[in-house]
């Protein structure tokens, strides 16, 4: 497939990402709900991409299963589909693999790719965040894709019931399956309107790990805690599975799926965005100068 890119680049670069589904594809096997993980699987990489600024062009898949269940492997592709529409961006070809004796019946794995562009010139490396400039956090859809094997331990722990309501009308099944929240088209309107100087999307290593991948190493983004909502299904699992604060910050986005740093003058007029492009945003910490060797990100 050919794919034009956009003579409104005059350096373009490209950006690339690519990434799977994690252990909560488990999840979808014993549910039987193969509906979410293609939004999940765009999202992982098209969030990747745009933290540096990139718009995604093109996605490639890649599903290999033993035998092909035709129902649930449409399931997954319509899932890819919607993610892409979400994502902007073209959903360009895949593989289907099948290959016996690979996979147990009823299971399959998930691979997906993602190629964006970006202005040279505009590419965001974090190098122009200071103390004083302050960090956002945008709203997450829930686990995501990453966490799902101590999920599925505090499930199977507690024997707990995924049928049953959990948070007013969804089922624990919903909230757990719930996919990853696509942040593309809101936040690439705002890099149009604001200096955006570091995003970071909150995967594996929670908030404590991949926000230092976005900072200078002379600051520390200092979060405050009770800066935000923290969603009921994280509560739960760290009550039911006895989970440290800390940890709990290191393995999930705790209700933070994307964090976004900007100068502080540029604060009023960022939240008015994001929020009429149906984001919900807060301050959740500063940036301050590093002493030492302190750890990059800190939570009180």
């Amino acid at each position: 497939a050919l794919v034009e890119i956009s003579k409104k680049y005059k350096e373009p670069v490209l950006v690339s990402g690519t990434d799977g589904v994690g252990t909560k594809l488990r999840l979808a096997f014993e549910l039987n709900r193969h509906d979410t993980v293609g939004i999940d699987l765009v999202g992982m990489s098209v969030n990747d991409i745009l933290v540096q600024g990139a718009e995604p062009l093109f996605f490639l898949d890649y599903f290999a299963c033993g035998k092909l269940d035709v129902d649930a492997a449409t399931e997954v592709i319509k899932g890819i589909a919607h993610g892409c529409e979400q994502a902007g961006c073209a959903l360009i070809g895949g593989e289907t693999a099948e290959m016996p004796g690979m996979y147990p019946s009823g299971e399959y794995d998930l691979a997906g790719f993602a190629v964006g562009v970006g202005e040279k010139s505009q590419v965001i490396t974090g190098a122009d965040i200071v103390p004083g400039d302050v960090v956002l956090g945008l709203a997450s859809n829930g686990a995501h894709s990453n966490g799902y094997s101590l999920i599925r331990k505090v499930l199977e722990l507690n024997k707990s019931d995924l049928n049953a309501h959990f948070d007013g009308e969804r089922t624990l099944a919903d909230c757990i399956m719930a996919p990853t929240r696509i942040y593309v088209k809101p936040l690439l309107a705002l890099m149009q309107q604001i200096k955006v100087k570091g995003m970071a999307h909150i995967t594996g290593g929670g908030l404590l790990e991949n926000i230092p991948r976005v900072l200078p190493q002379n600051v520390v983004a200092q979060l405050d805690g009770n800066g935000w909502h923290m969603p009921k299904l994280f509560e739960w699992l760290r009550t039911m599975g006895h989970v440290d604060p800390q940890e709990m910050y290191r393995t999930f986005n705790c209700g933070i799926g994307m964090v976004v740093i900007v100068g502080s003058a540029d604060v009023p007029a960022t939240l008015v965005q994001l929020e009429a492009a149906g984001e919900s945003a807060t301050v959740i910490g500063i940036i301050r100068t590093r002493q030492d060797d302190e750890a990059q990100t800190q939570i009180g």
